[in-house]
């Protein structure tokens, strides 16, 4: 007891900024990165400059023998064993599992040999307090602390979740060192999220991104602790989900046959997540953007111009029964494919002028006494949804239309927030008494020259006017990347790291909001990526990486 307390006070005595690495003075020029500091930012971390050294043969991932343990647990020993130890074969590792190149080819730059008089960290005990769940939820606890002092450190945590996020955490305070190879720092570190929900939305229809590239981006939003991948599948453009109900959907639906997600490729896109601790809650909006349903399904609305059929089709007709009969057994699917509790169902800008022109559509407004007031009709069409989606069991996540056209919802309802003035939108939503998610800033797709992720970094999900119990009901929030320009050539490094800096907004104290602070320690996390096989851009400016992108 008395040595922990000495450990605590020199903790507390010293500065965490350890580990400046020795640089040319011309670097004058450039952002000095940090050395082994986290991202996002723990809540509370303290480190001294007493260094250990690690070493692939003489270091270890142990459960503790009262800890609870699971596969997840000794899956995820093994990824950050290689991705601590092996960074540069790793990606290729986790993306090409049975690849003959994934033979360890890397030299420790110090042998046992060499590190015989200092002290070597041996071990990383692990102690889980209950039982490992299946799947991440939106009230999974992500908290752990992590000790390391000595030849062993200690990963606590309540759940499953958290140890994953230690993990990740300890691999962050693992660096590179001229003189030990790979060092860490007598730690103490005490984290949690602030938000529950730190999601990531992209968009696979307007281009369509492959199963590998998607799962590199599962792989960099673990890597920040991003823990929803919001999975806009289906729009206008085009139809990847294979459904098995109707399987024509996509047939007609896609691109082609080359740009579909099988059955298969979405089960091994939800384990890949579900390994990472990151919930995966897809997207089918409607009414509108449905364009490439009704390519081979007749359930949208035929528009008409001068009472005759104009062969242009409008949003999902609500006039007809076969409409919600077609989507019940969609949603019945999709509630058994996607095992999350949450489903997206969209609701956002709904075109009236199809649904004016429809004779069919016209009649059905008088028949349900609606006038001439088209949100009225919209508020009929989600609110069958929304039921239909209920009676499978699950939740849903709607866009803020759906509350704006005053549909009644079940009281766990996520609404998602994207239009300005978002202040004032939160303060809305929230005060209806709905959980909500913050999207409105954080629209990666509009890209400006320069440090743009500064503004992302002072959006807060907090920044309304409102009560404690309002600003409660805040569960988080998401960036958003849609695909109009994007596709696997350039998603992921246009992505990233600008969405780490949403993913510390949504994880760090409320108080971590400087970016001159940040920039870095961002700046770092941007070269850990580029380590790890993820070529993410260069957001600050002139710089340098010691291991730089070369695949």
């Amino acid at each position: 007891m008395r040595s922990l307390t000495v450990l605590l006070i020199l903790l507390a005595m010293i500065s965490h900024s350890h580990g400046k690495r020795p640089r040319h003075s011309l670097n004058s020029f450039y952002i000095e990165p940090t050395v082994g500091q986290p991202w996002p930012k723990p809540q509370s971390i303290r480190t001294t400059f007493e260094q250990y050294a690690l070493h692939p043969a003489a270091f270890h991932f142990l459960v503790n023998s009262t800890s609870q343990t699971c596969d997840l647990l000794t899956s995820a020993f093994d990824r950050y064993y290689k991705l601590i130890f092996y960074p540069s074969s790793y990606l290729n590792y986790i993306l090409n599992p049975k690849s003959t190149d994934n033979e360890i080819k890397y030299k420790p730059k110090k042998s046992l040999h060499d590190l015989r008089d200092v002290t070597l960290l041996k071990r990383l005990n692990v102690h889980i307090q209950e039982p490992c769940e299946q799947y991440p939820a939106l009230e999974s606890d992500e908290s752990y602390t992590l000790t390391i002092n000595g030849d062993n450190g200690m990963l606590e945590s309540v759940s499953i979740w958290g140890a994953i996020r230690g993990l990740e955490t300890f691999s962050h305070i693992v660096y590179p060192d001229e003189n030990l190879g790979l060092a860490i720092n007598q730690t103490v570190i005490s984290d949690f999220p602030r938000f529950q929900h730190r999601g990531l939305l992209l968009d696979t229809s307007r281009h369509f991104i492959s199963i590998r590239t998607l799962k590199m981006n599962l792989e960099a939003m673990a890597n920040s602790k991003m823990n929803v991948f919001h999975l806009h599948i289906v729009d206008d453009q085009s139809f990847p989900y294979e459904s098995r109900t109707f399987p024509d959907l996509s047939g007609a639906g896609a691109y082609n046959q080359e740009h579909v997600y099988s059955q298969n490729d979405i089960a091994d896109l939800i384990e890949f997540a579900r390994q990472r601790g990151i919930r995966v809650v897809v997207e089918f909006d409607s009414p509108g953007h449905t364009q490439s349903w009704g390519r081979v399904i007749d359930v949208l609305t035929h528009c008409y111009n001068g009472g005759k059929p104009t062969n242009e089709l409008g949003p999902m007709d609500p006039s007809r029964n076969s409409t919600f009969d077609f989507l019940k057994k969609l949603f019945s699917e999709i509630a058994n494919v996607f095992p999350d509790h949450y489903v997206h169902l969209g609701g956002d800008e709904v075109n009236f002028d199809c649904w004016r022109s429809n004779p069919d559509v016209q009649a059905f407004m008088r028949q349900m006494e609606f006038g001439n007031d088209y949100s009225l009709l919209e508020q009929y069409y989600m609110q069958n949804v929304v039921n239909i989606v209920a009676s499978t069991g699950k939740g849903y996540t709607v866009w803020q239309e759906i509350i704006d056209n005053n549909v009644t919802v079940k009281a766990d309802t996520v609404v998602d927030v994207w239009k300005e003035p978002y202040p004032v939108e939160l303060a809305r939503v929230t005060k209806l008494g709905y959980r909500t998610l913050l999207s409105a800033c954080w629209y990666l797709n509009y890209i400006s020259y320069g440090q743009d992720w500064i503004n992302y970094y002072k959006c807060d999900p907090h920044n309304f006017n409102g009560t404690d119990a309002q600003k409660k009901l805040v569960v988080g929030g998401e960036a958003c990347m849609w695909g109009e320009l994007i596709d696997a050539t350039n998603v992921i490094s246009t992505t990233w790291p600008r969405a780490a800096t949403v993913a510390e907004r949504l994880w760090s104290a409320a108080n971590v909001t400087d970016p001159n602070a940040a920039t870095p320690r961002l700046e770092e996390h941007r070269c850990r990526y580029l380590r790890r096989g993820i070529p993410a851009a260069p957001v600050n400016g002139p710089s340098y990486c010691d291991v730089e992108y070369n695949r």
